[in-house]
C-alpha cells in the first residue's frame, strides 16, 4: 500500500480534464507543425500537455513557468553547443549547468527542471544552430497558448462542488457537537462519555481549515474563469457562512473543554444548566438552518424559523458551579452573535 500511494492518487483525475489535455496536445502539435517546419513539434504537445490544470489561474501560471524554462534552458543548450560543440558528454554538461544556473536564480523545482529537461531534449535532438533555439521556444509559446485556451474554452473549471461539501460536512458536525454538549450538561454523564465528547469536537478545527481551503481552492478556479460571474456570488455566500461558523467552532471547542475540565453530575440539577442544554438544542438547529438557506445542505430542517431566540433566565447556581455557568453563558451568548448576525452588540 506504501509503494502504491506513491504513484496512485486516492481518487481519479475527472475525465473532462484528460479530454481537454489530449485535444490540447493533438491541436498543439497539428499548429506548430504546420506554422514551423522541421522537427517533430515534441515541444508544443509537452507544453500543451503540462499547462491543462485543474484551473485556469493554474493553466496560466504553469504557461509562464514552462516557458520561462524552456527559454532559459534553450539559450543555455545553444551557447553550450556552440563553445563545447555536439558530443555525447555535452548534454551533461548543460544538464548540470542548467540546474546551477536555475538554483542561482532561485527558480522553482518546477521551473528548475524545466531548464534542464529543456536543454537536454534540445541537444539530444541535435540542434545547435540559433535557429533551432528560437523555433523550439515559439514552438513552446504556441503550445502553451493552445493549453490556456482549450483549458479556458471547453468546460473551464470550477472547484465549487468541493467546497461545498466541505462546508455541509463542517455545518453538520458543528449541530451534532452542540447536541453532544447538550447531552452532556442535562444528564449524567460517565468520565469516557465526557472526554468522548471532547475528542469529538476537537475535529471540528480541522474541519473547519478543510473547508476554508477547499473555498480557497474554489476562489482560485475562479480566477482568469470565463463562468466566474455566474459563480462569484455563491461563492462569496459560502465563504461569509464559514466566517460565521469558524468563532462558533471555537466557542463551542472551548465550551466543552470547560465542561470537561469543571464537569459534575449534579450539574444536571442545575435549572440553569438545563435552559443552556435546551439553547445548545436551539443553536444546532440554527446552524443547520443556516447551512440549508445557503444551499450548501439540501435537506431542510425540521424547521425554518431560527430557535435561538427565547432569553435565558439564569438562576442562582451551586457555589462549585458558578464559574463554568457563567463561562457558558458567555460563549453561548457570542454563538447567539454570530448565528443571528450581530457580533460586537453588547447585550
Amino acid at each position: 500500500m506504501g509503494i502504491a500511494s506513491t504513484f496512485r492518487a486516492s481518487r481519479r483525475v475527472p475525465l473532462l480534464q484528460v479530454a481537454k489535455a489530449a485535444v490540447a496536445t493533438i491541436a498543439a502539435w497539428l499548429v506548430a507543425g504546420w506554422l514551423i517546419p522541421g522537427p517533430l513539434p515534441v515541444f508544443a504537445a509537452i507544453a500543451a500537455l503540462l499547462v491543462v490544470q485543474p484551473s485556469v489561474n493554474q493553466s496560466f501560471g504553469k504557461a509562464i513557468e514552462r516557458s520561462i524554462g524552456v527559454v532559459l534552458g534553450v539559450l543555455v543548450a545553444t551557447g553550450i553547443a556552440l563553445v563545447l560543440g555536439s558530443a555525447s558528454w555535452v548534454v551533461l554538461v548543460a544538464i548540470v549547468v542548467a540546474m546551477v544556473i536555475a538554483w542561482a536564480l532561485k527558480m522553482t523545482p518546477g521551473t528548475s527542471n524545466q531548464v534542464a529537461i529543456s536543454a537536454m531534449l534540445v541537444l539530444a535532438l541535435g540542434g545547435t544552430s540559433p535557429q533551432y533555439a528560437l523555433d523550439r521556444v515559439l514552438e513552446t509559446l504556441i503550445g502553451a497558448v493552445i493549453g490556456i485556451v482549450v483549458n479556458a474554452l471547453i468546460v473551464p473549471p470550477v472547484a465549487l462542488a468541493p467546497a461545498r461539501r466541505e462546508l455541509g460536512l463542517l455545518g453538520g458536525e458543528l449541530a451534532a457537537s452542540l447536541q453532544r454538549l447538550a447531552t452532556v450538561l442535562e444528564t449524567p454523564q460517565t468520565y469516557s462519555a465526557v472526554q468522548e465528547a471532547m475528542i469529538e469536537a476537537r475535529l471540528l478545527r480541522p474541519m473547519r481549515d478543510a473547508a476554508d481551503a477547499s473555498i480557497t481552492d474554489a476562489e482560485e478556479s475562479l480566477t482568469l474563469n470565463p463562468r466566474r460571474s455566474a459563480h462569484r456570488g455563491e461563492l462569496a455566500e459560502d465563504r461569509a457562512l464559514l466566517e460565521r461558523l469558524g468563532p462558533i467552532v471555537t466557542q463551542v471547542i472551548g465550551m466543552t473543554r470547560a465542561v470537561v475540565d469543571h464537569y459534575d453530575p449534579s450539574l444536571a440539577d442545575e435549572p440553569t444548566v438545563r435552559a443552556i442544554a435546551e439553547q445548545l438544542r436551539r443553536a444546532a438547529h440554527d446552524v443547520r438552518l443556516a447551512v440549508h438557506l445557503a444551499d450548501v445542505d439540501p435537506e431542510p430542517p425540521t424547521s425554518v424559523i431560527p430557535a435561538l431566540t427565547s432569553p435565558l433566565v439564569v438562576s442562582t447556581p451551586k457555589s462549585g458551579n458558578w464559574i463554568l455557568i457563567g463561562s457558558l453563558v458567555e460563549d453561548l451568548r457570542r454563538i447567539h452573535e454570530e448565528l443571528v448576525g450581530e457580533t460586537g452588540r453588547d447585550d
